[in-house]
C-alpha cells in the first residue's frame, strides 16, 4: 500500500450545535413560509406561489412576454415544469402560447389581459401575506441584515460554470 496508508481523508465538517439550530430554524421557516403563501395563493387565486411567480415575470416584461427559455431561467426550474405550469396558466386564459418566428422551437409564454387582471385582483392579498409572515415581524435593521444575507447567499450559488447542471436546461 505504500505511503498511502499514511494518509488520511479529511472528515466532513460538521455542524456545530449553533449552526444546526440555525439551520433547522431556516428549513422551518421556509417550509412555513412557502406553505403560508400557497395556502394564501389558492385560497384567493386558485393558484401556487410558483405559478403567481410567473404570471408577476411575465407581467414585468416588455409586451408582458418572455421565451420560454428565459421564464425557466428566471423562475428556476426545469423546462417540464414549466412547461406543465404554463398549460396550467393557459388552460385557465391567464397566458397563452406563442412559436418564436426566429426559432422554429422556441415559444413565447404571454401574459393575457385575463392574467393580468388576476395578478391586480391577487397582489394586495398576496402583499399582505408576505408583509404579515416577513417584514411586519422584524425591525428594519433585520430586514436590511436578512437582504444582505440573501444576497450573499444567492451570489454564491448562482452557477458561474457554463457546464452547470442547471435546471432551466434539463
Amino acid at each position: 500500500m505504500g505511503d498511502m496508508g499514511d494518509r488520511t481523508e479529511p472528515g466532513p465538517r460538521w455542524l456545530s450545535d449553533g449552526e444546526q439550530r440555525v439551520w433547522r430554524s431556516y428549513l422551518h421557516a421556509t417550509t412555513l413560509l412557502e406553505d403560508h403563501l400557497d395556502r394564501q395563493l389558492q385560497r384567493d387565486a386558485g393558484m401556487p406561489h410558483v405559478y403567481y411567480g410567473l404570471l408577476v415575470q411575465l407581467s414585468q416584461a416588455p409586451r408582458r412576454r418572455l421565451r420560454m427559455t428565459e421564464l425557466a431561467k428566471s423562475a428556476k426550474i426545469t423546462r417540464s415544469r414549466l412547461s406543465h405550469a404554463v398549460a396550467r396558466l393557459e388552460k385557465n386564459g391567464w397566458v397563452r402560447r406563442e412559436d418564436c418566428p426566429s426559432d422554429k422551437r422556441g415559444q413565447f409564454a404571454q401574459l393575457t389581459d385575463e392574467g393580468m387582471e388576476v395578478l391586480r385582483r391577487t397582489a394586495p392579498g398576496h402583499v399582505a401575506a408576505v408583509r404579515q409572515a416577513l417584514f411586519d415581524r422584524l425591525s428594519p435593521e433585520q430586514v436590511e441584515q436578512l437582504g444582505t444575507i440573501m444576497r450573499v447567499m444567492a451570489e454564491g450559488l448562482e452557477p458561474t460554470d457554463p457546464d452547470a447542471d442547471l435546471p432551466w436546461l434539463r
